[in-house]
């Protein structure tokens, strides 16, 4: 017999060899040089009132004067007071006043004005464009630190470059008083790059082809009081950091993701749930409008509290999905009291449309067009996409039409890391108790399309038992606990995912079948949204019509027994159809059982007695899916979904040849 260790590197080994076959080539979200994780000694910066300080501001008093307008009378004469000295001896642009910081714990003061950084734009050395760096198919070079220091401005309208407890803040009344506009000609609105203690506070940043923020390889950073919008990709992004923290933040109208902490420090790496400390973060931010509300490739050890991420195409998303990211798999993400829902804005028709191929000054960004750079599926709160130990507890997930909370296997292949062991190490561990499932903060009903959806892959998880919208598979362990671990997802999950990954907005390629960028039916109308999980049962269906016809007509016509059977068989179909929709995903097990009954039955009327014996053993297959699916998952390696499928298309297989030749002899019992 195999050992159970050489058991479970075949199966893995089918696994690989099955995802190898379906996934496209790996892409990314997110391209970078090579990072290096900060030590960890830093700390989260404080906010200083004091210290050296530099000016920045415009020189049109009277547009200074009308955007202070509105402000109380103290806040008017302290920026009136700040206003003369800044333009007795203070700076224009925000990128002069850091090339003049000379010491640490500089704070840079940027009054109410509107900062195009108009030098940034400005031709760089001819050497800075002949840099030797990787050009990536987006046509920017993936550039060093060193290079970036060299030629600050090929990528960012104001680059920071190791400068340590520096402190930006604008003296608005809020954050729409002072605005840095990159108008789309920078990756970048402010890159902070080994910026250790970099303190950001009270502005807004806009209309760059990437981020406005982007913080890399600091120890010890804050970003607060500040607005992210209307950029290609992300709002805040922060990437190979720790001792981070994001708060009273707002981002809207990203192609990407709002938040974004991606490759955070992985100071957890090696923990089970027994965690210190987090390396970020996140807090009282309200991310709106996005395609996604907030996202991290490698997000590791972020806390995420108290936050509102809704109106995006999905919520919330974290994964191991990417390449060239540090810190995967992602693990160890705590997500307590937000309020995540209304998730189904659709920003496809954008890119079906020919909208987001116009240049971007004419692509209405401003007015509301998101430009999606990757599918994800409309409707959805939460998408952990191969992480874990993560934790959700105390969250409010409601309204989201498609799906309140979605896990599902990342192999490593899918990151480029053909490693065997990195086929199998998502996602497992994760934790979802005490969440406010379909209800709002109120107690207002406002359901979500399904509450929770797992693939079937990983071990060690658990779910609360609240989810009145449904969870599927309907005996996914419950909470505390975590059943055993599955080596592959369900064969239907898989294909769906393997299918709607292949989009590619460039070329506005969306797959058939893929139902992610289609509108789900709100919850209680009772629309339906057919995908790719609805092909096999359908074909099945017909499949099953014909040979169960001609099975009826060789046993010698209609019987008691040969109705009953066909008639399991058709209802069976007909209910697997149904239960590949989320909204009918409760008719899974009924539906199995009943083809297991069917084929039991109909052991009695197929020809042969290897068939019978084969029929009979699809028979029970089916019977133990039902349970394993609808009832207690059962410890085995492989979901039984893969044992009866593969005998089903054995049984189709064969009993379609003995037709084809025509030798369908009598069956071994007549009824």
């Amino acid at each position: 017999m195999l050992s159970l260790n050489r058991r479970r590197f075949l199966l893995t080994l089918l696994g690989t060899a099955i995802v190898l076959l379906s996934f496209p080539a790996a892409a990314s979200a997110h391209y970078e040089r090579p990072t290096t994780f900060p030590d960890g000694t830093g700390h989260v910066p404080a906010y200083r009132t004091g210290g050296p300080h530099l000016l920045v501001c415009k020189d049109d008093q009277s547009d200074f004067e009308r955007r202070i307008a509105a402000f109380t009378p103290f806040q008017q004469d302290y920026n009136r007071g700040l206003y003369e000295q800044c333009i007795r001896s203070g700076y224009r642009h925000l990128q002069a006043a850091v090339d003049h910081v000379m010491q640490s714990g500089t704070t840079i003061l940027v009054l109410p004005g509107l900062y195009l950084e108009e030098p940034s734009l400005a031709p760089e050395p001819e050497a800075c464009y002949h840099l030797p760096a990787t050009r990536i198919k987006l046509g920017y070079q993936i550039l060093s630190y060193e290079q970036q220091k060299q030629c600050p401005h090929q990528q960012n309208l104001v680059g920071i470059f190791g400068i340590n407890d520096l402190q930006i803040e604008g003296t608005g009344a809020s954050p729409a008083d002072v605005i840095f506009d990159a108008q789309f000609q920078k990756l970048n609105v402010i890159r902070g790059d080994r910026t250790n203690g970099l303190y950001l506070r009270n502005f807004t940043a806009q209309r760059s082809t990437f981020n406005s923020l982007y913080v890399i390889e600091a120890d010890g950073f804050v970003i607060n009081q500040v607005v992210g919008r209307w950029n290609t990709e992300y709002g805040i992004l922060t990437f190979a950091s720790d001792h981070g923290l994001i708060t009273n933040c707002e981002t809207y109208g990203n192609g990407d993701s709002g938040v974004y902490p991606g490759g955070t420090s992985d100071i957890n790496r090696d923990r089970g749930f027994d965690v210190p400390r987090y390396a970020i973060e996140v807090t009282a931010c309200h991310s709106h409008d996005n395609l996604l509300g907030y996202s991290g490739t490698g997000g590791d050890s972020v806390w995420v509290h108290d936050n509102e991420f809704d109106h995006n195409t999905a919520g919330a998303s974290m994964d191991s999905l990417f390449p060239n990211h540090p810190g995967l798999p992602q693990n160890h993400a705590l997500f307590e009291h937000n309020l995540i829902h209304g998730n189904n804005s659709n920003y496809y028709p954008y890119v079906r449309d020919g909208t987001c191929a116009r240049p971007y000054l004419q692509r209405g960004i401003e007015k509301g067009a998101v430009c999606p750079v990757l599918g994800v599926p409309t409707g959805s709160g939460v998408l952990v996409i191969g992480g874990n130990y993560n934790l959700f507890r105390e969250n409010w997930i409601y309204d989201n039409w498609k799906v309140g909370i979605v896990q599902t296997w990342v192999p490593g292949v899918a990151r480029n890391d053909f490693q065997l062991p990195a086929q199998e190490d998502t996602s497992s561990n994760n934790r979802y108790v005490g969440n406010h499932m379909g209800t709002d903060a109120a107690g207002r009903s406002l359901p979500n399309g399904l509450d929770f959806y797992w693939d079937g892959q990983g071990g060690g998880s658990c779910w609360q038992a609240e989810h009145p919208s449904g969870i599927l598979p309907f005996a996914a362990p419950g909470c505390p606990g975590g059943g055993v671990m599955r080596l592959v997802s369900d064969p239907n999950s898989l294909v769906l995912f393997a299918t709607c990954i292949s989009a590619d907005m460039p070329t506005r390629t969306f797959p058939a079948g893929c139902d992610w960028f289609d509108t789900p039916p709100k919850p209680g109308t009772g629309g339906l949204s057919l995908s790719a999980e609805s092909v096999a049962p359908s074909i099945q269906l017909v499949v099953l019509l014909i040979l169960f016809g001609l099975l009826v007509r060789r046993s010698g016509g209609l019987s008691v027994m040969t109705v009953g059977i066909s008639a399991a068989a058709i209802i069976g179909s007909v209910l697997l159809i149904g239960a590949s929709t989320l909204p009918w995903s409760f008719l899974d097990g009924p539906s199995i059982a009943l083809l297991g009954i069917a084929w039991l039955a109909a052991a009695r009327l197929v020809p042969g007695r290897r068939l019978a014996i084969l029929t009979g053993v699809l028979g029970i297959a089916a019977l133990l899916e039902a349970v394993d699916n609808a009832i207690v998952m059962l410890p085995l390696p492989l979901g039984v979904v893969w044992i009866r499928v593969l005998l089903e298309l054995v049984w189709i297989g064969w009993m379609t040849s003995l037709i084809l030749r025509s030798q369908l002899p009598r069956p071994l019992h007549s009824s």
